[in-house]
């Protein structure tokens, strides 16, 4: 895309990193960040006020996650052009992301040209897998995984409850009640094929979606 300005929402809740973006960002000709969001929330109210191009945003946020968040302005906008770029390596929550609506996932660890290139792509609404990604995917499809299976918003519960998070305090971040929250969690352990709150927290700790250190069950 040449000539034609790229205007994008960025979603980090880190500021010294949403500063980083911005200097990378405002050297290029065709880009243009109209808004910043620290948050899910945030992010999410922005993206209904400027409607940008591109989204960029990282899925570890305060409140309702990347994916959920990706989830929810795939709801308003089903056109919306989402780009998430992380530190999660996990080809496990790139497949989360996409099924959420992300058209791109690009790990932080990529070269900066990536993350631009990657903007490019999917503003013109092509997918795109920063390498490290791309190859865990397809070494993934060789093999089964039970985890496909679940929804972006059963992944979520799942995560934060395997954190430590009470179906209380998940409901509220994910701004559902807490019977849904309650009905996920059966599903998610019959869909796993676990039978207690304890096998499907080291579930998740051996599939490395939560850190064991963050745990408190």
């Amino acid at each position: 895309m040449t000539g034609a300005e790229i205007t994008i929402l960025l979603a980090d809740d880190h500021a010294i990193v949403r500063e980083g973006y911005r200097a990378l960002l405002s050297k290029q000709a065709n880009m243009a960040i109209v808004a910043e969001a620290a948050d899910g929330n945030e992010a999410y109210q922005l993206y209904k006020h400027h409607e940008p191009d591109v989204t960029i945003l990282d899925i570890s946020m305060p409140g309702p996650s990347g994916i959920e968040t990706i989830h929810r302005i795939r709801q308003r906008c089903p056109t919306a052009k989402i780009l998430v770029f992380t530190m999660h390596q996990n080809h496990r929550f790139a497949e989360q992301a996409l099924k959420a609506g992300a058209l791109g996932y690009v790990t932080k660890s990529s070269p900066p040209e990536e993350l631009l290139n990657a903007i490019q792509d999917v503003r013109a609404g092509r997918r795109v897998l920063s390498p490290d990604i791309a190859q865990a995917l397809a070494l993934e499809k060789t093999g089964g995984d039970c985890q496909e299976t679940l929804t972006p918003r059963e992944f979520e519960i799942l995560r934060l409850l395997a954190a430590g998070k009470s179906k209380e305090e998940t409901a509220n971040l994910l701004n559902l009640s807490p019977k849904t929250v309650a009905n996920c969690h059966y599903l998610i352990k019959s869909k796993l094929g676990v039978a207690s709150d304890i096998e499907l927290t080291h579930w998740a700790i051996k599939m490395d979606l939560v850190d064991s250190n963050q745990t408190s069950k």
